[in-house]
């Protein structure tokens, strides 16, 4: 290993980065290993190009890696008190079963309901997680959902992860309050990398937010997700993501889940923040009868640009999955949304669903909708469509007529919008934090 250097002096993603943040973390030889073994993959795999696919309409030359710091520790925990601001608001008043708070790459708390661990459910930090259950962790840590080879970003990821939370819960074992994890972004020029694990054995259940939020800063902020979700045999997860970083993040999150035979997956992804965000969102669906439902919501304002790309891998007959994601943008604000629907060879009766939706309040903003489907079964109900609309004044007017202000209309109308998918949503902390957010973004 080099030797010891200051954070304050590391800029750009390195090999001395890497060392540098398992000697901060204290880490063991073994861990270091591991890190240095996905940077190395890392340094073989070629940058995303725009001629590639899914990113030909996502343009992030303006980030500019070399200037960043590969981390920094948090120096004050107070801070992360202060701007988790609305990111906070899904939990207000609530009880939970575990809360892990991240601030830049410091884990600030970790704590699990006692009686729920004496029956042997499993909730900490990652660092935690390598620590006393190594066994455990490394079994799905980037193995079978996310691996780093997954891509160049993920293989970054799997270098420098920072922090993040880990549940476990064994078969039969059902937690109806959620697991939280709260990450905070405080320092600008910076980078934070946070990843969740869920693991539900067969007839487990459970309820897992993660929400991600920031002020704003001088200088870019790059921030690193990965989710990996594993829900056994007749097991259920409910799973939500709220991202509200600040105007001057630049956010990559890759998230992927893997369903066995009759398991239920529910999830949200809620995308409110940041400069740039990229998003891969897919559940694979390995056993019969499984059932994921992807609900997403994002309002870009300003010049925010949100690009999703989502994927629903039939990979087994008698699954189903149900996608809904709707988007209201305004300002030059862009979005991309891009969705396939792949069915494999012998995954008769599928039954798939994807609907991706666009309101654009302004004649400077602009959506982009791509669904697509890729059949390998003859047996199968698969359907997909997509819209890009604005707000009719006919439909503005009727409600000013009625003595409506012209801005509690426009948000009348967009909540409405909005309204089928957090009905959807049977959490109702939830839904009130998305029609205040929704009505900020409107802004009245």
């Amino acid at each position: 290993m080099s030797a010891s250097v200051s954070e304050a002096t590391l800029t750009g993603f390195t090999r001395e980065a890497v060392e540098e943040l398992s000697r901060r973390k204290q880490e063991p030889a073994w861990l270091l290993e591991k890190r240095l073994a996905a940077w190395d993959q890392f340094e073989s795999l070629p940058w995303p190009q725009r001629t590639d696919e899914e990113w030909r309409r996502t343009d992030f030359r303006a980030l500019k890696f070399d200037k960043l710091a590969p981390f920094r520790f948090a120096t004050d925990g107070s801070v992360a008190d202060a701007v988790l601001g609305d990111a906070t608001a899904v939990s207000a008043g609530q009880k939970n079963a575990g809360v892990v708070v991240q601030q830049d790459a410091a884990i600030l708390r970790s704590e699990h309901d006692r009686e729920l661990a004496a029956e042997g459910i499993v909730f900490c930090d990652l660092d935690t997680a390598f620590r006393d259950h190594r066994d455990l962790i490394e079994k799905y840590f980037m193995t079978t959902a996310v691996p780093a080879s997954f891509g160049k970003f993920e293989a970054l990821h799997a270098a420098l992860w920072q922090g993040g939370m880990f549940l476990f819960v064994p078969a039969g074992h059902s937690v109806y309050l959620p697991y939280r994890n709260f990450v905070v972004a405080t320092e600008g020029g910076s980078s934070v990398f946070t990843h969740t694990i869920a693991v539900l054995e067969e007839g487990a259940e459970a309820f897992v937010v993660d929400a991600y939020a920031s002020p704003e800063r001088e200088g870019q902020t790059f921030t690193s997700a990965v989710v990996e979700l594993f829900v056994a045999k007749d097991a259920k997860l409910r799973y939500v993501q709220v991202q509200d970083w600040g105007r001057n993040v630049w956010n990559f999150m890759t998230e992927r889940a893997v369903l066995a035979e009759d398991a239920t997956l529910n999830s949200l992804q809620v995308t409110l923040g940041s400069r740039f965000s990229k998003n891969s969102i897919g559940a694979h669906l390995r056993g019969k009868n499984s059932l994921a439902e992807m609900l997403g919501i994002y309002f870009g304002d300003g010049d925010q640009f949100f690009d999703h790309h989502t994927w629903q891998l039939h990979e087994s007959p008698y699954a189903t999955s149900d996608l809904e994601f709707k988007g209201a943008l305004k300002g030059s604000a862009r979005s991309v949304y891009s969705g396939l629907i792949k069915v494999f060879e012998g995954a008769q009766k599928t039954d798939a669903y994807q609907q991706n939706r666009n309101l654009v309040l302004s004649r400077t903003a602009r959506a982009d909708s791509i669904p697509n489907l890729e059949i390998k079964a003859n047996d199968v109900r698969c359907t997909h469509g997509a819209t890009i609309s604005q707000v009719e004044e006919e439909h503005l007017f009727y409600l000013q007529a009625r003595g409506v202000p012209r801005s509690e209309a426009q948000n009348l109308i967009v909540e409405g919008f909005f309204r089928p998918v957090i009905d959807r949503i049977p959490v109702e902390e939830i839904q009130g934090f998305l029609e205040g957010a929704i009505a900020r973004k409107v802004g009245i």
